[in-house]
């Protein structure tokens, strides 16, 4: 990629866009050196008009932008990066520089399943959770089996209520066993959205 600092003063703008949810974050601007150093920590980072100087997003507040991908447009001088925000990314304390919600529409399961990696990492005896991981990834993934079959056999009645938690079930225990392989429920969404382009 070949981009073109001159057209700006040595400037290019910088469109940030989280790489899931694909909401703009915010604008930045870039030098070669800001735009060297984004690609070489995968960290943005950016160039002060006000300071005149490089720093990087998160440096002070901890909310990095992790960048997964860098596009340039059409004419070289602008560019957009995919990145993974570890908070809120406005100085404001909003997820956007825009003031608009970053959220994916998955935030209770991704609760859960930030409830069920404690129970695993902090055991409880008195927790079911933690009961299953204890057993192992073999009891789990039957448990996911058995729990689907058991949706199957709901799916054919005309009870609501009884599929309804029988999906419930599933889908818990299918988080514990992504939890047991080390694996996000983002990640599967990623695959579920690459399949569908």
């Amino acid at each position: 990629m070949k981009l073109d600092f001159d057209k700006q003063n040595g400037l290019i703008p910088a469109i940030v866009q989280d790489y899931r949810t694909k909401k703009v974050l915010m604008l930045g601007f870039m030098n070669e050196q800001a735009y060297k150093k984004t690609l070489d920590t995968k960290m943005a980072t950016f160039f002060s008009r006000s300071r005149n100087e490089l720093w990087t997003k998160g440096e002070t507040s901890g909310n990095y932008l992790h960048v997964k991908e860098v596009i340039a447009d059409c004419d070289q001088d602008t560019i957009l990066i995919k990145a993974e925000p570890t908070g809120p990314v406005c100085h404001t304390g909003k997820d956007t520089c825009f003031n608009e919600d970053n959220s994916t529409g998955t935030e209770f399961i991704q609760y859960l399943s930030k409830i069920i990696k404690d129970r695993r990492d902090n055991p409880s005896q008195e927790s079911y959770t933690s009961s299953l991981f204890e057993k192992g990834i073999n009891k789990i993934a039957q448990k996911v089996g058995e729990e689907a079959v058991e949706l199957v056999i709901e799916s054919k009645d005309s009870n609501r209520e009884l599929f309804l938690n029988e999906a419930a079930d599933l889908l818990y225990h299918y988080l514990v066993l992504l939890e047991a392989k080390g694996i996000d429920i983002l990640d599967v969404m990623e695959v579920l959205e690459s399949r569908h382009k």
